[in-house]
């Protein structure tokens, strides 16, 4: 489609304007690696209902969230600002432990789970449910379908935001 990078490309280009096309701030790496940074809203009205709802990624995408010697080594290795991703307050100040901590407390008291069985078909929105498995030994086969991603404009944030 038009205006989208593809996925694993080598193309400099498509993913610059991919990133300027979605309000993603990026800078290009030594090495060859990207980095990216996006501010969003961590409220958003959904596009049908207008509901507001939750979302965003502290309690999944936040250095808190990674295990505590994997993270030690990532933050002597590459720096605090090297880390593979984080969630920070709108402004850029760092999400204390503690926060990430309660946040993810109501995540677990407001879970509900559902155990699976063969043939058991999930519809989940995206906009109106966090959603996550629990860790599982064994084999498994899990096929996901998802819908064309919707476009930051058609999401709106609660709070006015910019890439800057």
């Amino acid at each position: 489609m038009a205006g989208r990078a593809q996925r694993g490309t080598d193309d400099r280009g498509a993913v610059e304007s991919y990133c300027r096309a979605n309000a993603i701030k990026f800078e290009w790496q030594p090495d060859g690696g990207l980095r990216t940074w996006q501010r969003r809203s961590a409220i958003v009205r959904h596009p049908r209902t207008g509901q507001r709802c939750w979302f965003n990624q502290i309690a999944f995408l936040n250095e808190w969230t990674i295990d505590p010697e994997v993270r030690e080594y990532l933050v002597e290795m590459y720096g605090q600002d090297g880390l593979p991703f984080n969630t920070r307050f709108g402004n850029g100040d760092p999400i204390g432990a503690d926060i990430v901590q309660a946040i993810n407390e109501v995540y677990a008291e407001r879970s509900a789970r559902e155990p699976w069985q063969s043939g058991d078909l999930m519809l989940v929105d995206n906009v109106r449910t966090s959603h996550s498995r629990e860790p599982y030994e064994g084999a498994r086969e899990v096929l996901v379908a998802m819908a064309d991603p919707m476009p930051l404009a058609e999401c709106s944030p609660t709070i006015a935001i910019n890439a800057s």
